[in-house]
């Protein structure tokens, strides 16, 4: 009996075995995301990811996939907008992350473009619900003077501010204790200083500070030198003492964990983030990066992931930046293949976003219609690198349109061959419950199904916002 109980649970773990190997990840390729790829950050959330990155602009935007290779190609949401002078302009290094039931979303942003670095402050939004893409509101301004790089982790029950500010002269991290998710308890204190060599490239340099915990041990992983060298690299800080606001409890790693890659053409990796894979089996560093040593800290770094082990100490392994452009498994637990193109869906009618017939021709008519699958109701949404897009239908390759650029209320909205004018890009701005408007960037007016009708063929022109269902539209990945 004993003999043939083995026997079975044997056959069982091979029959487990098999299923887990044949429900493979999605493959992906670096980059991630080729436009405005710096500092970015990924959270895994309910089956999808979430990606947020630098901007430059005065406007923060999320893509969402249910693959790590789909966000190369998911559409990218506007979730927030700067709402005051103070805090207008430039936003850099979004983040995420799930406290206590909601989303709050830590950034930096100055005053305008000319003297954007010394007004730069550090910043957090609050959602109103567990959604990712919000709706937000503004809770809170977190430091008084120039700060960057917010980010938060909770140590022995406390939750932590870090970031990195100049103290003494140099750019360096900096620490405080929080009583809740967008209110400081203490004051900031200093935690790390640029003391090697190979943390002043460029710049005597500690920023973009990210809590990694396991096995009951705390790290920081930290960049460090100039963000404008090739040099630009992550280092790592161990948690030894018990106060995370005192230097002398951090222990800093003499050697760079994450560093240039020269033979596979990887420079400057740093500013990263930290997600898991969808099962919960795998670590994943998620960075940027440049493809030349020549290249600078602007729009030109792009994002790029890869998985991570772990040492036999029980210290993170970061491994080594890879090359784009090679295929690789994606995080186990994934969906088994990456979605490319996405259907429009009317709040309202429930109906589908389609070019008429199927017509190849310039100025065929966009209309709504039942969903049924066919290609002339899917879109492929193209970055055009200035929080823009076009939508590409692909059945026709031909693009959305707002008729001889016209800005009047009713306008109708076609196909057209691309020219490049801002008539034919878009703007998707989050409303609630995971619906868009789909903005024209030439005329600020959004996509409307004429008299909020629920009929199939009912055009699809442009009006002013209204804020009704008949303008507003679900993305969905097929």
């Amino acid at each position: 009996m004993a003999r043939r109980l083995l026997t079975l649970l044997a056959a069982l773990i091979i029959a487990l075995s098999f299923g887990q190997s044949s429900a493979s990840a999605a493959s992906f390729a670096n980059p991630v995301k080729t436009q405005k790829g710096a500092d970015p950050w990924i959270s895994y959330h309910n089956g999808n990811y979430y990606l947020v990155t630098t901007s430059w602009t005065n406007v923060i935007t999320m893509r969402k996939s249910t693959t790590l290779a789909g966000l190369a190609t998911a559409p990218s949401v506007q979730v927030w907008t700067g709402d005051a002078a103070s805090r207008c302009c430039n936003i850099w290094a979004p983040e995420i992350h799930f406290l206590n039931g909601r989303w709050y979303l830590y950034y930096v942003a100055g005053q305008n473009v000319s003297d954007y670095n010394p007004t730069q402050r550090s910043h957090v939004l609050e959602s109103a619900g567990s959604d990712p893409m919000g709706p937000y509101t503004y809770r809170s301004q977190l430091n008084s003077a120039w700060m960057l790089d917010p980010s938060v982790g909770t140590i022995n029950g406390q939750l932590y501010l870090f970031g990195s500010a100049i103290t003494n002269g140099t750019q360096n991290l900096v620490a405080a204790r929080m009583s809740n998710p967008y209110t400081l308890a203490t004051g900031f204190s200093t935690i790390s200083r640029a003391t090697n060599s190979w943390e002043t490239s460029g710049g005597t340099v500690n920023e973009g500070p990210e809590i990694l915990q396991r096995g009951g041990r705390t790290f920081l992983i930290y960049s460090a030198s100039g963000c404008w060298t090739p040099d630009y690299k992550l280092g790592q800080l161990t948690l030894t003492g018990s106060d995370p606001l005192s230097a002398s409890s951090w222990t800093k790693k003499s050697t760079p964990v994450f560093q240039r890659n020269d033979s596979a053409g990887v420079y400057g990796p740093g500013h990263n983030g930290f997600f898991t894979s969808p099962d919960g089996a795998e670590n994943w560093i998620v960075y940027h990066a440049n493809d030349s040593a020549s290249d600078g800290c602007d729009n030109g770094r792009t994002t790029r992931a890869q998985k991570f082990t772990w040492n036999a100490d029980g210290t993170p392994n970061l491994g080594t930046p890879v090359a784009l452009g090679a295929s690789r498994a994606g995080p186990s637990g994934e969906p088994s293949a990456a979605s490319t193109t996405y259907t429009l869906t009317n709040r309202n009618s429930g109906k589908c976003l389609e070019v008429a017939g199927s017509s190849t021709a310039d100025g065929a008519n966009v209309q709504q219609y039942t969903c049924n699958g066919n290609t002339n109701q899917r879109w492929r949404v193209e970055d055009q690198g200035d929080d823009t897009s076009r939508l590409v239908n692909a059945a026709t390759g031909k693009v959305l349109d707002t008729a001889d650029c016209s800005t009047a209320d009713g306008a109708d909205l076609r196909q057209w061959s691309w020219l490049g004018n801002t008539c034919q890009k878009f703007r998707f701005i989050a409303t609630d419950g995971g619906h868009v408007r789909v903005v024209n960037q030439a005329t600020g007016k959004v996509a409307d199904v004429a008299n909020c009708s629920t009929a199939d063929a009912a055009d699809v022109r442009q009006w002013s916002w209204l804020g009704n269902n008949c303008q507003q539209w679900r993305l969905n990945p097929v």
